[in-house]
Parts: C-alpha cells; sequence; structure tokens
C-alpha cells in the first residue's frame, strides 16, 4: 500500500451535519468558501477509528519528511474531537455528538454523491444534516501560520439511510400534513361576541331581514323608502281621530262613531220659543 493509500479511509456508516455538499459555504467571513460536512462517528465503530488512526499516523510521516523539514511536532493538531467534551473554542458539542467521535472534512472541488446503488444524487434535498452515509476522508499534513497538524480532506459521499433532520428541518409532509394542517399548525377559531365585525352593509343595499326574539327593527338606508311598519314609532303621523274639529273616520265592518263634542267645536243651533225666549227641546216650538 503506498503513502496516498495510507491516508485515505472510507468510514463505516456514519452520521452527516452541518451538510455543504452541493454548495461550497465559508464559516466565517473572509474566508474561502469550501464542500463540507461534519462527520459523526459512533464510538462504538471501533474498525472505523482504527482505520482513522493509522491514517492520521501516515500524514504525519508524510509531514515530517515533505512538509516540516523532517521535525515531528511534538503535538500535531488532528481533526478528530470527543463529542462528549468541547468544541476547539471551549463551547459545548451538541446533543447529536454525544456517543461520536467528530471531524470535519472539506474540498475545493464538489465531490461526487451517490446513493447505495451508486447512482448520482441529483436531487439536493435527499442529502441533509441528519442523514446517514459513507465517507470517503484524506488526511494531510499542514503547516499554516506556525500551526502545524492534519487536516482531513472530503471525498465522495454515499448516502445510506435517511434519519432525524438536525437543525430543525422537516419535511412539506411534516409541516403541512395531508390537509393543510402539520406541525405546530392550528387553525384560527371564527371571531365570537364582542369586536365581531359585522357584514357591511354597501350604499343603496337593502338589509337582510333580521329575526328573533330581541332583535332590533331594520333601518333603511339613505335613499330607500322605510318600510311600514305595524307600530306606531316615533315621528310617524298618528291615525286620524275624531275630535278637534276632525270629522270621524269610518271603516269598512266599523260601527259608524258618534260625533263627540271636543274642545274649540261648535254646539249645534238651539231653537228659541219666540214667545218666551226659552230653548226648545228637540227642535220643537213650546208650548205648541
Amino acid at each position: 500500500m503506498n503513502q496516498v493509500d495510507a491516508t485515505a479511509v472510507t468510514t463505516g456508516q456514519v452520521r452527516l451535519s452541518f451538510v455543504h455538499l452541493f454548495q461550497p459555504h465559508a464559516n466565517q467571513p473572509g474566508q474561502e468558501p469550501k464542500y463540507s460536512t461534519t462527520i459523526l462517528i459512533p464510538k462504538s465503530d471501533y474498525a472505523t477509528m482504527q482505520r482513522i488512526n493509522a491514517a492520521i499516523e501516515a500524514a504525519i510521516q508524510k509531514g515530517v519528511s515533505a512538509t516540516w523539514g523532517g521535525a515531528r511536532p511534538p503535538q500535531p493538531k488532528t481533526p478528530i474531537h470527543d463529542g462528549d467534551g468541547v468544541r476547539p473554542n471551549g463551547d459545548p458539542f451538541g446533543p447529536e455528538c454525544k456517543g461520536h467521535w467528530v471531524l470535519t472534512a472539506s474540498s475545493k472541488q464538489q465531490q461526487a454523491v451517490v446513493d447505495m446503488n451508486m447512482n448520482p444524487i441529483i436531487n439536493q434535498t435527499e442529502i441533509y444534516s441528519g442523514v446517514y452515509g459513507r465517507v470517503n476522508i484524506n488526511f494531510f499534513p499542514y503547516a499554516n501560520s506556525g500551526n502545524r497538524g492534519v487536516g482531513a480532506g472530503l471525498g465522495p459521499v454515499q448516502k445510506l439511510a435517511d434519519g432525524e433532520p438536525l437543525g430543525g428541518r422537516i419535511s412539506a409532509e411534516q409541516a403541512f400534513g395531508g390537509n393543510g394542517g402539520g406541525v405546530g399548525y392550528t387553525p384560527a377559531p371564527a371571531p365570537q361576541g364582542f369586536d365581531q365585525i359585522p357584514p357591511q352593509q354597501g350604499y343603496g343595499q337593502q338589509p337582510p331581514a333580521q329575526q328573533g326574539y330581541g332583535q332590533a327593527p331594520q333601518q333603511p338606508q339613505y335613499g330607500q323608502q322605510p318600510p311600514a311598519q305595524p307600530q306606531q314609532g316615533y315621528g310617524q303621523q298618528p291615525p286620524a281621530q275624531p275630535g278637534y274639529g276632525q270629522a270621524p273616520q269610518q271603516g269598512y265592518g266599523q260601527a259608524p262613531q258618534q260625533p263627540q263634542q271636543g274642545y274649540g267645536q261648535q254646539p249645534p243651533a238651539q231653537q228659541i220659543d219666540p214667545i218666551t225666549g226659552r230653548s226648545l227641546p228637540g227642535g220643537g216650538v213650546w208650548g205648541i
């Protein structure tokens, strides 16, 4: 096995996080964008870790002979981190890293991404943070600004299985469901009671008929003739009443009303006896 093969490893089943396999990404402003992914290796996968440790040692030997001027650094930096510990900046790893070895591999060139049958994956939504797969990694020595260590170069990636998405990613079915619902969706109830907005009446429209006990009578809109009301209300003309100089009204089927003498009416003319000067009852002549 030559030195190039000694520094390359194809993992067993691992989990991918912070996936940037189709578009290059820069972790910080000013950095060169690269294709990359973080690889979570179960601590129970001893075989993969043995191959990785051997590949890192081969990269260190290559660095001594070709990169670091024949001197081996006392403690060369490696890309492997303990997911049960903390990151290089002191922050704890996420809960998905517990029980795993963690490393990040990157490349300036886009690498092949295939499925179980070695077919290229075209649909980018099939590859996401949380998916399971296998990754080819090439370890290499570097010397940068006084730092000497071993980095991880990203090679081809093979998807093995779907997994619980990391970072809040959900599918369309989870988001919307089969009937327009979904995660966190609650249909808004119809407003009831106070603060309801009644239907708006347009200019010149007839308001809908109102029914039911205790409802207010309908009011006509501007420019409409008010409907006939069975009850007498404020501002309505009262029916003609006899008295006060008005002629009595007689309706069909009603008994004739008797004339009533009201205030301001003239009493009927009385017959006067020309001899005695007294009123004659019944219009007759007194004493005749």
